[in-house]
């Protein structure tokens, strides 16, 4: 059988146990172990099974995915999240809308330590959406407001989104996580402004806060986020000075979330085994994904789909900005139905030998993929964060208000993507200056 026929089909058997709802990483690594016996024979096929895991799971390089986990984990620990929101609160919460300001800002400041986006969502849930209620704010535009702030923590720094990105299409960690500063900044600002914006149209969806909040009240709490500040210097800092590697960022940044957490919590018992339970069981699950990713990744190479599906995507797409606006478009489609994880596995092996093949600058057409990925996350009706922040509300929500909440958030994004796809400046100018380019 032609090998190129063979690779299309393992395609549509993909697409097809995805649909039937077979989890993800045990339909790609069958579907690419099956593919490579159909078309390279046994020999090849366990030989890549013998060495591929291994060279995953061993590959330093790759300390930087379980280590940016750990930190994230060891920083919700803590309990450093609700004092960032505290402070954040009584800085903001005179302006109207502030609570929405301040769970803005605070899912900025965590996104910077915590590299997830559900996490984020979740925490926030817990944190934020309480105090929004009681002050008589709107629900479905509060958890909707959550929800999408949440995403913030696939593009700022440390990002398990982008790691993935980097081990998937063997670029530099350092430079990617650099990259998304300037964009994640970027949206942060547009959120203010269009959250601003929305309560001027519409007041009632925010009522005016008038307990009294004193100036050493403002101060005493934002002397209490030193911990959170220092940690994000020391960790970025080090990656952009080149004093560290971003797998030794990583350990560095973990150690120092652990001794906040140690500090915070007077000691080690009751929360550092369940805390490293969750690490590790969060890690195991990344990894069993890209390694089935990667199996399927193998299989398309060796049946020569690849050369094909470039020729193909080209055709319709050769240009740069074409291709990036036909990237956009699927992804915005798919994000609607497939998890953020399993659907860059599944696209990257197929889109990134476009992007080489037309010579887009992959640190670029990194920030715009984790972009779409922050969009996906918050759309209707298989984004992950709207389901994480239901399960955090119980039963103060319902999805109807949450679908609400999150479609003017989804326009912000959309405001945001068209920014970076018209300017991709943006995207590298820092991860030159770290190159000294």
């Amino acid at each position: 059988m032609d090998p190129v026929l063979i690779g299309y089909g393992t395609a549509l058997a993909l697409i097809l146990a995805l649909a039937v709802g077979i989890p993800v990483a045990v339909a790609m690594g069958t579907i690419g172990i099956g593919g490579m016996l159909l078309a390279a024979g046994p020999a090849l096929t366990f030989g890549q099974l013998r060495t591929l895991p291994f060279a995953v799971v061993n590959n330093y390089d790759f300390a930087v995915l379980p280590m940016f986990v750990l930190m994230g984990v060891l920083a919700e620990a803590s309990g450093i999240t609700g004092q960032v929101f505290y402070a954040a609160d009584l800085w903001l919460r005179r302006l109207r809308g502030g609570l929405y300001q301040a769970v803005v800002v605070g899912s900025a400041i965590f996104a910077a330590i915590s590299g997830s986006t559900i996490v984020n969502a979740v925490v926030f849930t817990r944190i934020a959406y309480p105090e929004m209620i009681k002050y008589g704010y709107s629900r479905s535009l509060s958890i909707g407001c959550i929800a999408s702030t949440g995403s913030f923590a696939a593009m700022i720094p440390p990002s398990i989104t982008m790691v993935i990105y980097a081990i998937m299409t063997d670029q530099s960690v350092g430079q990617l996580l650099i990259a998304g500063i300037i964009p994640g900044i970027i949206t942060a600002i547009i959120y203010l402004i269009g959250v601003y914006a929305i309560v001027r149209w519409k007041p009632r969806l925010a009522p005016p806060i008038t307990e009294p909040v004193t100036w050493p009240q403002r101060w005493r709490a934002a002397g209490q986020i030193w911990p959170v500040v220092i940690l994000i210097a020391f960790v970025m800092g080090g990656i952009y000075s080149g004093l560290f590697p971003p797998s030794g960022a990583g350990t560095a940044g973990a150690f120092g979330a652990f001794c906040i957490c140690v500090w915070k919590r007077r000691g080690f018992s009751g929360w550092l085994t369940p805390t490293l339970q969750d690490a590790a069981s969060i890690s195991c699950i990344i990894f069993i994904i890209l390694i089935g990713g990667l199996l399927l990744s193998r299989m398309l190479v060796v049946v020569g789909i690849i050369d094909d599906m470039v020729a193909q995507i080209t055709y319709f797409a050769d240009t740069p900005l074409k291709f990036m606006l036909l990237a956009s478009a699927l992804y915005l489609v798919l994000g609607c139905f497939i998890d953020t994880t399993s659907m860059m596995i599944v696209t990257l092996p197929f889109l990134f030998p476009v992007v080489v093949a037309l010579g887009i600058d992959p640190i670029w057409f990194g920030i715009v993929l984790v972009k779409l990925i922050e969009i996906s996350v918050i759309t209707p009706p298989v984004g992950v964060n709207l389901f994480a922040v239901l399960g955090a509300a119980g039963r103060e929500t319902n999805f109807k208000d949450l679908v609400m909440g999150v479609t003017p958030f989804i326009g912000l994004e959309m405001i945001v993507l068209a920014i970076l796809v018209m300017f991709p400046e943006l995207s590298t100018w820092l991860p030159r200056q770290m190159l000294g380019k």
